[in-house]
């Protein structure tokens, strides 16, 4: 973290210094006293079932040099000497304000990625190519809302050259707040699709809101899409460059020959503006990663990287964790994508599954949500392309047993009350050389599924 001085902060965040300390020493921004180290900022966020003004005590015992909070619920008696107060209005706008302040302070370039499924692998990528020149930071988790956003911003300092952050949303005004913050030099849109329609009602309103991260551009900047995306094929060049990838020659870089297998993907890169026929290898599996790929690729060379340094780079990726992740054991194989569910994600993982050379191809599914009034249809669909792909059996825990024995059929569908049920009859139904995905959303903690047939496996 780079040096704040608690004058800046105080004005950053337009609060008032109600109890100084005698240091001025901030090693990073916490929001959770269970973590809290020696010289940490700590600010006190408030929601409907918690309210950490109530714990500033304790982040003041664990070595806070400094707590910003909304409320005085704390004895300044039992604050302890290093430890500085600022009282604001709203923490939670306090934390975005000098997120954004900090963001000025940094001397690099700042990509910025949405998209309705693919920005936590597409970060992975694009982090990987620019890394072939470049000192590079990506969104660690999930952070990549407006708590989580400002908190990887602030842990930043100007020994890294580019930062490749996640941005998240699940309604209007969100991705607009964290470009303001943020301020991304360059901008990548993966596609749209229907996560989040439970709110925003229509793909043109997804699109509306994922479009909020050119909010704050101007003419030197950036925006990346997927050109062969139905919607985001329509986006117009504004005050701003655009740049379109995709798997067909109308946009500006494109793949041919595409090659998909077990290990990995390959293909041919072209580029509109000149005769550039280069060839691509990667070890990550599917036809969505051919996408992500490219919108790397556009990414890189407009941050001046050279195609031999991405190539480079892309021999590093380091994919994050329960994405599609192949655990090879004794008698089966087990894909793990337990990270998020969503159904362009659930297709783009049952393709990967069609291509595995195995015994029986098997999906677990769970519950996909914020699909709202879709969300019957959204899980039929996604069984009946199982079906038409060629999956051998469907097997599903959550709500949605009609809906997916609907589109897969009664013959080979099997659902499962809880995860014990599951357990018991995998046991004797798996067998030799097959190979089991594992997909649904993060609330339904699937990587306990996993974890109970890895216990099979071995």
């Amino acid at each position: 973290m780079e040096k704040l001085t608690l004058e800046e902060i105080k004005i950053a965040v337009n609060g008032e210094l109600i109890l100084k300390g005698n240091t001025q020493k901030y090693t990073r921004v916490n929001t959770d006293t269970r973590t809290l180290s020696k010289g940490d900022i700590f600010i006190a966020l408030k929601g409907e079932k918690f309210d950490a003004n109530e714990f500033i005590e304790e982040a003041s015992d664990k070595g806070a040099n400094l707590c910003i909070v909304s409320d005085t619920k704390f004895n300044k008696d039992s604050i302890k000497e290093e430890t500085s107060v600022i009282l604001v209005e709203d923490t939670y706008k306090a934390l975005l304000d000098l997120g954004k302040y900090y963001r000025e302070k940094l001397n690099l370039k700042i990509v910025g990625i949405t998209g309705s499924t693919g920005k936590t692998s597409t970060k992975d990528v694009v982090a990987a190519a620019l890394s072939g020149k470049y000192k590079v930071f990506k969104t660690k988790g999930n952070f990549n809302n407006e708590i989580g956003l400002p908190l990887m911003l602030m842990s930043l300092d100007n020994s890294y050259e580019v930062a490749v952050l996640e941005m998240g949303m699940s309604n209007l005004g969100e991705i607009h707040r964290l470009s303001e913050v943020a301020k991304p030099d360059v901008a990548i849109i993966t596609n749209i699709g229907i996560s989040h329609i439970e709110n925003l009602k229509t793909r043109e309103n997804i699109l509306k809101a994922k479009m909020e991260i050119v909010d704050f551009f101007q003419s030197n900047n950036t925006l990346i899409v997927n050109g062969d995306d139905e919607f985001l094929s329509t986006v117009k060049k504004k005050n701003f460059n655009l740049i379109k990838v995709g798997i067909n020659g109308n946009n500006h870089y494109w793949g041919e020959n595409i090659i998909l297998n077990e290990d990995g993907i390959s293909y041919q890169l072209k580029e509109k503006s000149s005769n550039v026929n280069k060839k691509i290898t990667l070890n990550m599996i599917g036809k969505h990663n051919v996408y992500n790929s490219l919108l790397a690729i556009a990414c890189a060379r407009e941050l001046d990287v050279s195609y031999e340094e991405i190539i480079k780079g892309f021999e590093n990726i380091e994919a994050t964790s329960m994405r599609l992740d192949f655990i090879k054991g004794k008698k089966f194989t087990i894909i793990n994508d337990c990270y998020n569910s969503s159904p362009d994600s659930v297709k783009a993982a049952i393709d990967v599954l069609i291509n595995v050379k195995c015994n029986r191809k098997i999906a677990i599914l769970g519950t996909m949500r914020e699909l709202g009034h879709i969300a019957y249809e959204a899980h039929r669909q996604v069984a009946e392309y199982a079906k038409e792909k060629g999956i051998d059996y469907l097997f599903s825990l959550g709500e949605f047993e009609e809906a997916f024995r609907s589109g897969f059929g009664e013959q080979k569908f099997k659902q499962f009350d809880d995860l014990q049920q599951l357990e018991v009859y995998m046991k004797d139904f798996l067998q030799k050389d097959d190979c089991v995905l594992v997909k649904a959303s993060r609330y339904m903690k699937f990587e306990n599924v996993v974890e109970k047939l890895q216990i099979i496996n071995y």
